[in-house]
C-alpha cells in the first residue's frame, strides 16, 4: 500500500508587493533584485489575516477539488514557522475553521522544508493505519518576521499558503520514496533569536529587532545546493529513477540563482524544473506546496508523471521525496 496525493490547493493575499514598492522603503533597485534572486513580486497578507487563516483557504480549496466530506478527514498536519499562538496549534486552528470534527492536528517545524517532512509524516501514518483521510497544510505569514529595513532579507519572503490531501492507494502511484535530515550545528545561519525560552520578549529584544530572520546568505547559498542535490539523488535512486524519468522537479524556491545550481548539476532541462518564486517570493513552507498546487491546477502535471521535492530550510533541515502523480 501506498499514500498518494488526491487533491492539492493553494491560497495568496490579494495584496502584491512589487520590486519597485521596496524601492521605496530600502536602497535598493528593481533591477538588482531581480538579478540576484530573480523575485518580480511578493504576496502580502492582510494586517488581519493570520497564517491559520491562509491555510484554511488553501486546505479548503483542495477539499472542494477532492470532493471530500469534512467528515472523512483524521488528521490534520500543519507545517508553518509563523503559527498564530505558540499555542494552539495551527492546525487545530484549522480544523475548526474547516468543521473537521472527527480529525486529530498537529504542527511540524522546520523551515522551510516543513511540507515535505509533514507529507512523509502522514505517509507513514497513511502505511501504519494510522489516518486515512489527511490534510496536509503549509502555511506562512513570513511579513510578520521580516525585518523591512534590512535589504539583505526583505526584498526575498512573501505570505501564502498550499494543501494537499492524501489517502491510501493500492495503485502503483503516489509516495514512492522520501528522504528527511537536519544538521543543528549550522541553526545559528538562518535563525529568528527571540522570542521563544531563549531569548523571551523583552524592550531589548524588540529594541534589537531579535523577533526578525537573521541570515548568512553566502553559507545558506553553498549547503542549500548541496543538500537539495543529495537528497534529490536520494529519493531517485530509492524509487529507481533516473534524471530523464523525470517530468518536473519542484525545489524550495527560495532564491533562482539556488535553483539553477541545482538544475544544472543535476543535468535538467529547463521545462523540468518548476518555479513560480518570480510572483511568489520566499513562502518558506508553503513554498512547494503552492508550487505543487499551482502546477496540478495548470495541468502541467499528469497522471503517471515522475515528480521530485526537494527542499531546504533553517535547522538547517532539508528533505527530499520522490512522487508517481
Amino acid at each position: 500500500m501506498k499514500s498518494r496525493i488526491i487533491s492539492t490547493g493553494y491560497y495568496l493575499p490579494q495584496k502584491v508587493l512589487t520590486n519597485s514598492d521596496l524601492e521605496q522603503m530600502v536602497d535598493t533597485t528593481d533591477k538588482w533584485i531581480k538579478q540576484r534572486t530573480g523575485i518580480y513580486e511578493r504576496r502580502i497578507a492582510e494586517q488581519d489575516e493570520a497564517s491559520s487563516d491562509m491555510g484554511s483557504r488553501a486546505a479548503e480549496m483542495a477539499l472542494k477539488r477532492g470532493n471530500i466530506d469534512p467528515k472523512e478527514v483524521d488528521a490534520v498536519i500543519c507545517a508553518t514557522i509563523t503559527p498564530d499562538h505558540f499555542f494552539p496549534s495551527t492546525a487545530a486552528l484549522i480544523q475548526k475553521d474547516l468543521g473537521l470534527s472527527n480529525a486529530f492536528a498537529l504542527d511540524v517545524s522546520a523551515a522551510c522544508s516543513g511540507f515535505v517532512y509533514a507529507l512523509a509524516l502522514a505517509d507513514s501514518l497513511i502505511k501504519s493505519g494510522g489516518a486515512s483521510t489527511i490534510v496536509v497544510v503549509a502555511t506562512e505569514k513570513m511579513s510578520t518576521i521580516t525585518d523591512w529595513t534590512d535589504r539583505s532579507t526583505c526584498i526575498l519572503f512573501g505570505d501564502g499558503a498550499g494543501a494537499a490531501i492524501l489517502r491510501p492507494t493500492d495503485e502503483n502511484r503516489g509516495i514512492l520514496s522520501s528522504h528527511m535530515m537536519a544538521d543543528g550545528n549550522m541553526g545559528d545561519l538562518l535563525i529568528v533569536p527571540a522570542g521563544g525560552s531563549r531569548i523571551p520578549a523583552s524592550t531589548e529584544s524588540v529594541k534589537q529587532k531579535s523577533h526578525f530572520i537573521k541570515m548568512s546568505g553566502n553559507e545558506v547559498f553553498k549547503v542549500a545546493v548541496r543538500k537539495m542535490i543529495e537528497s534529490s539523488h536520494i529519493v531517485m535512486k530509492e524509487a529507481g529513477l533516473a534524471t530523464s524519468d523525470i517530468r518536473l522537479l519542484i525545489p524550495h524556491q527560495a532564491n533562482l540563482r539556488i535553483i539553477d545550481a541545482i538544475s544544472k548539476r543535476m543535468r535538467l532541462e529547463k521545462d523540468q524544473v518548476y518555479v513560480n518564486l518570480d510572483r511568489t517570493g520566499n513562502t518558506s513552507a508553503a513554498s512547494i506546496a503552492i508550487s505543487l498546487a499551482d502546477a496540478d491546477e495548470k495541468k502541467i502535471i499528469q497522471k503517471n508523471d515522475n515528480i521530485i521535492l526537494a527542499s531546504f530550510g533553517g535547522g538547517f533541515t532539508w528533505a527530499g521525496m520522490a512522487l508517481k502523480w
